[in-house]
C-alpha cells in the first residue's frame, strides 16, 4: 500500500506540471539526475542558465519541472521526488523550512528584482513617473490581487507607503498574478500596471515608466533550496554555487534581476539522507 501511494503521488506531480526532461539529454546518458522544481515565471531565464550549468558539470543531467508556485509548495509538502526548489518568492522557502521540508542550512538568495510601473508601449499613458500618480488622472491601473499574489501584496505596501492607495483605489483592476497584470496593460484594458521588473522586461507590448523606491516595499528576493526528498544533494550544492557565480549573475541582469545579497547564505554540509 505504501509503495502504491508514493508511486501515485509521483505520477500526479508529473501530470500537473510542465516536465521538460533533461536539458541536453544526448550529452548525459551516464550522468546523475538533478531534478529541479521551478516556478513557471522563471522558465525563460532558466532555459538559458541550466544548459550552461550542464556544460560545466558533465556528470549532472538536469530535469526541470515548471509549475505554479502553490503547486510546487503543495507537492513538496506531499513528498514529490525533487532535489532543488526554485520558487517565485523566497517566502515559499521560509514556509517550507518552518515545516521541516527543506534541508537546513542549504538555501540561498541568488537574485532580487524591483517593482515597476508600466504602460502600454504602443499607447502609453500620460504619466512619466510614479510622482505623477499624485496629480494625473488615471482611468484604470492594473495590480496583482493582494489576496492571491506576492506582487499584489508588494504593490499595496508600496502604494500605502507613498500614500497613493486612497487616491487610486477606485481605479484598481486586479490580475491574479504579474502575467495577468501584464496582459491587462498589453490589451489596453488598463492604462498602467505595477509588476516585477523581471516580468516587465519579458513583455514586448509594455514599457517601464518608473521604478518603485527599494525601501517602499519588502525586498523581492529569489531563492534556491534543497527539498527534504533530495537524492542528489551534491548536485544541488553545485547548482547553488553556480547561481552565485559572476557568469550567472551577469546573465540574470539581462532578465531584470538584480545582484544577490549576502544576507542569506548556505552552509556546506555532509551529504546525508533527510
Amino acid at each position: 500500500m505504501m509503495f502504491t501511494h508514493i508511486f501515485s503521488r509521483i505520477i500526479f506531480f508529473v501530470g500537473i506540471v510542465a516536465f521538460t526532461g533533461p536539458v541536453v539529454p544526448s550529452a548525459h546518458a551516464q550522468s546523475e539526475i538533478l531534478t529541479v522544481a521551478a516556478a513557471s515565471s522563471l522558465k525563460d531565464v532558466f532555459r538559458k542558465i541550466l544548459p550552461l550549468f550542464e556544460a560545466q558539470n558533465h556528470d549532472i543531467s538536469v530535469q526541470v519541472i515548471y509549475a505554479q508556485p502553490k503547486t510546487i509548495v503543495k507537492q513538496i509538502e506531499e513528498g514529490a521526488p525533487v532535489d532543488v526548489l526554485l520558487p517565485a518568492q523566497f517566502e515559499d522557502i521560509d514556509q517550507l523550512e518552518k515545516k521541516g521540508l527543506i534541508l537546513q542550512d542549504i538555501k540561498q538568495i541568488y537574485a532580487r528584482t524591483a517593482l515597476v510601473l508600466i504602460t502600454n508601449a504602443a499607447f502609453p499613458a500620460s504619466v512619466g513617473s510614479i510622482q505623477d500618480l499624485e496629480t494625473t488622472p488615471v482611468r484604470r491601473i492594473a495590480i496583482g490581487d493582494p489576496a492571491a499574489s506576492a506582487v499584489g501584496k508588494d504593490t499595496i505596501q508600496f502604494l500605502r507607503q507613498g500614500k497613493l492607495e486612497p487616491r487610486l483605489r477606485s481605479q484598481f483592476i486586479y490580475g491574479e498574478h504579474s502575467l495577468a497584470v501584464l496582459d491587462l496593460v498589453s490589451k489596453g484594458e488598463a492604462e498602467l500596471g505595477i509588476v516585477y521588473q523581471t516580468d516587465a522586461l519579458m513583455a514586448k507590448r509594455v514599457r517601464i515608466v518608473d521604478t518603485a523606491p527599494a525601501d517602499s516595499h519588502r525586498p523581492v528576493a529569489y531563492g534556491i533550496a534543497v527539498s527534504w526528498t533530495a537524492q542528489n544533494i551534491a548536485g544541488a550544492r553545485e547548482l547553488i554555487s553556480f547561481l552565485m557565480s559572476a557568469l550567472v549573475q551577469t546573465e540574470l541582469k539581462k532578465y531584470g534581476f538584480e545582484g544577490a545579497s549576502s544576507d542569506v547564505s548556505f552552509t556546506q554540509r555532509r551529504e546525508v539522507q533527510p
